[in-house]
């Protein structure tokens, strides 16, 4: 079946992702700082790592055991080529960008993390135009200036947030803002044929495999987490990998790359505003600006280009 695609929603699908993504980094940073409790009990800090290891490992675990559940095994057989492709989205796009970036924050800082890591719309377009996918158009190169611009005021790097130049932390930084570009390019592709749920059972649990080829099992487990801290590695899973993930397929079946991965900018505005309820973080006049850039980078990409039509997607029959 062939329909039109909806960028309308398809944004929506994005925004609700980077939503979920802005509360799990407001949790994380709840038990970075001991600020969260489970049954009356801190939680406690849990490695950067680790977090990021089950994050996708408990995802895998409930996504499989539902889909199996619902419509067997065979259902989830894919072609070679196909699963070779998932293997390359799984590690050099998903397990990829996560470890470099909590590389990049550990050998330097938050805001050197984000600041490099956001500058995935300048890689994307750049590919875009280079396969000749895309026009330059002032609007798209526009788009993509407001949102660099616009992160590095949201993370106030001007004040008090300055950049911290390791050169080990800076490339990983690069490394994370290039897997990130490449997986909304190359999911994007994939998520033509394939329902959403099917490819992303495979990429995460091609990352869950390279996770414990890194960080094995038995390593966690010699820890000794407490069960609160069990019970907030599970559910961060459904928060910042199982729902924001599912979400953000489906904006990649509606939006193409670039306009996708401007729209992914949301997610540093949303962890700053939802900081500030939550947490009671101030926001300066500076983030409020970058907020402003952010917002009026994603109208402008989100407009449509004259003389150019929506490309006709086909969805997946399963």
């Amino acid at each position: 079946m062939v329909t039109q695609r909806h960028p309308a929603r398809g944004f929506v699908y994005i925004a609700l992702a980077t939503l979920q993504w802005g509360i799990a980094a407001c949790l994380g940073r709840a038990v970075f700082t001991g600020r969260l409790r489970i049954g009356g009990e801190v939680v406690g800090n849990i490695s950067a790592l680790t977090i990021a290891q089950g994050r996708v490992s408990f995802s895998c675990l409930v996504l499989l055991v539902i889909l199996v559940a619902r419509r067997g095994v065979r259902s989830l057989f894919l072609p070679w080529r196909d699963i070779v492709q998932l293997v390359l989205i799984g590690t050099l796009g998903m397990a990829a960008s996560n470890y470099f970036y909590y590389l990049a924050i550990q050998r330097t800082n938050v805001a050197t993390a984000i600041i490099v890591q956001y500058t995935a719309p300048v890689w994307v377009l750049l590919y875009m135009v280079g396969r000749g996918l895309q026009k330059p158009t002032w609007k798209r190169i526009g788009a993509v200036g407001l949102a660099v611009a616009g992160i590095a005021l949201v993370i106030d790097l001007l004040h008090g947030n300055g950049l911290r130049l390791d050169h080990i932390g800076v490339g990983a930084a690069l490394l994370a803002a290039l897997s990130f570009s490449y997986y909304n390019i190359a999911a994007h592709g994939v998520l033509a044929r394939y329902d959403r749920w099917k490819i992303l059972l495979w990429t995460v649990s091609v990352a869950t495999l390279f996770w414990a080829v890194v960080n094995p099992p038995w390593k966690v487990a010699a820890v000794g987490y407490s069960r609160p801290q069990w019970i907030f590695l599970a559910g961060f899973s459904l928060i910042s990998m199982l729902g924001p993930f599912s979400c953000y397929f489906s904006g990649l079946q509606h939006l193409e790359p670039t306009r996708a991965v401007i729209a992914s900018c949301l997610e540093p505005v949303f962890s700053i505003l939802i900081a500030a309820i939550a947490l009671s973080e101030r926001v300066n006049v500076t983030q409020v600006a970058g907020i402003g850039l952010v917002l009026l980078a994603i109208i402008l990409a989100q407009l449509p280009e004259r003389g150019e039509q929506e490309a006709l997607v086909v969805e997946p029959i399963e």
